[in-house]
């Protein structure tokens, strides 16, 4: 009943768009003070992240770390560049209520990668409000673009769908 009510309701479509653009902007401005900062690099994080599965009570789970040390590390360029861009995008998409659940799940995964890594500060909290939208599905974006990108996709996958199912007439 919660849910269906979460899903449904127009009042609570205006709350969530608020929910959405409060966290499209923080990964937004996240995203564009990285990418305008110049030389962003990853790999700091992640050393620090590598460094918090040591000690006697560390901060990073010892598998998290392993694939700190072994993917991400040596592949710091290619992060450097996802986080950046995927924060900047994550927060313009949240923004404007397009593809919101996609760029929800994008953002909700990158807020676990983070805690993973041993950082705490807003993680938490953008988690807690992520799981909201996700949970609320399509009408997390019901006051953003998903009210007219989502119908549109739907008529798209639709008539192919039909075209695909042509029977003649008489034939079986």
């Amino acid at each position: 009943m919660f849910f269906e009510f979460l899903r449904t309701n127009r009042v609570v479509a205006g709350i969530l768009a608020f929910i959405r653009v409060y966290l499209g902007y923080h990964w937004m401005t996240a995203g564009w003070g990285k990418i305008t900062g110049g030389g962003f690099d990853a790999s700091g994080f992640i050393q620090g992240g590598i460094a918090g599965a040591t000690g006697e009570h560390p901060s990073v789970q010892g598998w998290w770390a392993t694939f700190l040390e072994g993917v991400a590390l040596p592949g710091a360029n290619v992060f450097s560049f996802m986080v950046m861009w995927g924060e900047f995008l994550v927060g313009i998409a949240l923004i404007l209520g397009i593809f919101t659940n996609f760029a929800a799940l994008m953002g909700i995964i990158m807020n676990f990668a983070f805690v993973f890594s041993g950082t705490v500060s807003t993680n938490g909290q953008m988690i807690l409000l992520t799981a909201i939208l996700l949970v609320a599905g399509y009408n997390a974006g019901r006051f953003g673009l998903d009210r007219y990108v989502i119908p549109f996709l739907h008529q798209i996958v639709e008539k192919r769908r039909n075209n695909g199912k042509h029977i003649v007439a008489g034939s079986h």
